[in-house]
């Protein structure tokens, strides 16, 4: 079993899931248990052995359903009134800006900033142990 520290694996993945920059992903290595970051951005180098090592990329917010459907069970739960209206900001450009710009004029975003950073853990740790990483 690969030993991981969680704010390590925590790091790698929001490092993965920053921007818009699609050439971010973060790797554990499942032999030492260290996650690495590659970014054409980066002046690091990747490990020399990143292909041909056994390594495993860090998941994305779309794996672990933290998108679309992570602000459809927020508002299920904590603003079951206002579930169509929220759904009605995912039918165009820019939904998330207008969905917290909704939750700042309800005095909610710090909710929604703490059941993203519950679930994000919770789900984070799932995948790792699906993985067979322990998390220290």
């Amino acid at each position: 079993m690969t030993v991981a520290k969680f704010t390590e694996v925590l790091d790698g993945f929001e490092f993965g899931a920053f921007g818009a920059m699609p050439t971010n992903q973060a790797f554990i290595s499942l032999e030492r248990g260290t996650v690495h970051f590659v970014s054409s951005e980066l002046e690091e180098d990747a490990p020399e052995d990143l292909d041909s090592g056994d390594y495993l990329a860090l998941p994305d917010k779309a794996v672990l359903g933290l998108g679309r459907e992570l602000v459809m069970e927020f508002a299920r739960e904590q603003l079951p009134d206002d579930v169509d209206t929220v759904w009605g900001f995912f039918s165009k450009r820019g939904a998330y800006r207008r969905f917290k710009d909704f939750l700042e004029r309800r005095g909610r975003i710090q909710a929604w900033y703490d059941y993203e950073s519950a679930a994000t853990e919770a789900r984070l740790r799932a995948w790792c142990a699906e993985h067979g990483i322990e998390l220290v």
